[in-house]
């Protein structure tokens, strides 16, 4: 049987790498071999930075949550316990929407976990 060298297989294995390199500068776009490495690295970096994406919103909730309560002279741990004590089951997501957009609900949700707090 003779080898199989550049076929329908391996073309269309490799028209995938560079439909994938497009708008790569140089020979990163246009070379298969470096344009596969760099494809390899982009999806390690896009498998990493999606799970990164995710604590830096949450890291960007927390500080909005503790600028909020900090102006209402409370501290943030203070604040979640009191809140988990009330039962007050709002997501940290919902909780910095809440400091941005409606001070006066989110003053509310304070006084509620400092008189929860032990």
């Amino acid at each position: 049987m003779p080898r199989a060298k550049g076929g329908a297989k391996t073309r269309r294995r490799r028209k995938k790498i560079l439909k994938k390199a497009k708008g790569y500068v140089g020979g990163r776009h246009r070379l298969y071999r470096t344009a596969a490495e760099t494809v390899l690295r982009a999806g390690a970096f896009a498998y990493r930075d999606r799970r990164q994406k995710k604590r830096l919103a949450r890291a960007l909730w927390i500080a909005r949550i503790n600028a909020a309560c900090r102006q209402l002279g409370l501290s943030y741990s203070k604040f979640m316990a009191g809140l988990k004590n009330a039962g007050i089951l709002l997501d940290r997501k919902i909780l910095a929407e809440l400091a941005v957009t409606d001070p006066a609900g989110f003053a509310k949700l304070a006084e509620t976990a400092r008189g929860k707090v032990g």
